[in-house]
């Protein structure tokens, strides 16, 4: 019994200690299995990212293939690149600023192979003005639409959603020009889509501003002294009047410069009415900004003045209208004169709506205001103007207005009417004993031409 007392307590160590080195060798293994599993775990999911990075560069490649949608195609080719577009654009629209190089580098490629295609020849080659307003003369849809909406998608989405230090390696100068180029497309769809994308790009590249100003005005310039045809004035000018209305005051040089050397001649130019109300909007602003810019536009607008389009009189006659509301009050004696001189051959014009247009002026109240300024200057020019139309003019309704004008012009100041009356028939009376003189002088003539047989006739030898 006491030996085997004795031995019990002799083997209970080995076994304690024996259990506690199994345990610690199974800590350590169990430990060993989570950083294999947790390894495990972060190759897939970075393996997962890689293979959809694939799978989205697959695609890019795919997008690529540029299809012009004509008969030799196949229709499943075209839906099915349609199809990866979508799924880029959701792809980008996603993965905000952590778009990968290689992925950026690939979609700009893809863009670029796209959008920078050889237009068409104009559909229409003869420049024409005679078009209803708000109407575009020059209008041709694309067939490959379907497509290049999905890339314009992408593209702005690119610009608004990533840094633009990141995208510069990318979007360089040649790819400004080359979107400015493409506003030469006959697609109004396509133009609408490439106003916002170029409008975002001069919003968030301000390192580009200068560059992109500097690319309009030469398109500008070559539109108006050059060529006089481009699809994409309107577009251009709506950029230009967003641009404008962020401009500070006082207002620089060169945006001065821009106002007197290209949007003044816009005016002169045969397809105005497609674009005068953009035209008008970007003249307004600066004259908002800076009302003594006014005298030097409504020069400008006198001076390209049109000789025989009617359209184009009616469009002039209410820009003018809304400058005089913004022009700086010291400049309207020095503009009343010229003003009334243009209004008045409006208004004594045959062409009916001219007329009548010319003659709703006076309603305005800042023109009556102008006008009083320099009343002694204005007032016979106006006089005779509306004594000629209640005379001679064929349209009753022009002269039914005439003859609202003429009692409004009396109740400003009534002697100085009746003044200019008593100008007119004195100036007419002259005219016509100076006629009479004339006439008898050539009687005289006459008669002393006959008493020397001057008019006899020849005698003929015949042989």
């Amino acid at each position: 019994m006491g030996v085997q007392s004795n031995t019990t307590p002799k083997a209970s160590p080995r076994v304690s200690t024996k259990k506690r080195s199994t345990t610690l060798q199974h800590l350590f293994d169990l430990d060993s299995k989570g950083n294999k599993i947790a390894n495990n775990n972060i190759g897939s999911s970075s393996s997962s990212s890689n293979s959809e990075y694939e799978e989205i560069l697959s695609a890019i490649s795919f997008c690529t293939l540029v299809f012009s949608f004509t008969e030799n195609e196949c229709p499943t080719q075209q839906e099915l690149k349609r199809h990866k577009l979508l799924q880029l654009l959701s792809f980008v629209k996603s993965n905000k600023n952590s778009v990968p190089v290689q992925v950026l580098s690939s979609l700009i490629s893809m863009i670029s192979a796209n959008l920078f295609r050889p237009l068409p020849p104009p559909s229409n080659p003869f420049i024409t003005a005679d078009f209803p307003d708000d109407e575009d003369p020059m209008s041709a849809f694309s067939p490959v639409w379907p497509h290049l909406q999905l890339v314009y998608d992408i593209l702005i989405r690119l610009v608004i959603n990533n840094d633009p230090k990141v995208l510069r390696e990318y979007i360089d100068n040649q790819f400004v020009i080359n979107l400015l180029a493409l506003f030469q497309s006959e697609d109004p769809r396509e133009r609408d889509s490439l106003k916002n994308v170029y409008h975002r790009i001069y919003s968030r590249f301000t390192f580009y501003r200068a560059f992109m100003r500097k690319s309009m005005n030469d398109v500008f310039l070559h539109y108006v002294f050059e060529t006089e045809r481009h699809s994409g004035i309107r577009e251009l000018l709506e950029i230009w009047g967003s641009i404008i209305n962020g401009f500070t005051v006082p207002l620089k040089e060169e945006h001065k410069l821009f106002l007197m050397r290209v949007l003044i001649p816009f005016h002169k130019t045969k397809g105005m009415q497609a674009y005068h109300r953009q035209l008008a909007y970007c003249v307004s602003q600066f004259v908002q900004k800076e009302p003594v810019l006014g005298g030097i536009v409504v020069r400008g607008i006198l001076r390209y003045w049109p000789v025989t389009n009617c359209q184009k009189e009616v469009l002039l006659i209410g820009e003018l209208e809304e400058l005089v509301e913004n022009i700086d009050p010291d400049q309207y004696r020095k503009l009343a004169l010229p003003l009334c001189n243009q209004i008045t051959r409006c208004l004594n014009s045959w062409n009916s709506q001219v007329a009548e247009r010319a003659l709703y002026v006076w309603n305005n109240e800042q023109f009556v205001k102008m006008i009083s300024v320099a009343m002694e200057e204005v007032f016979p020019v106006v006089v005779e103007g509306m004594e000629k139309n209640l005379k001679w003019h064929w349209s009753k309704s022009v002269r039914q207005l005439t003859e609202n004008v003429k009692v409004m012009l009396e109740e400003m100041d009534p002697i100085l009417y009746s003044k200019c009356l008593q100008e007119i028939e004195l100036r007419e009376s002259k005219a016509h004993q100076a006629e009479i003189k004339r006439k008898e002088n050539w009687d005289r003539i006459e008669m002393a031409a006959a008493q020397h047989q001057y008019f006899q006739p020849p005698h003929f030898i015949c042989v």
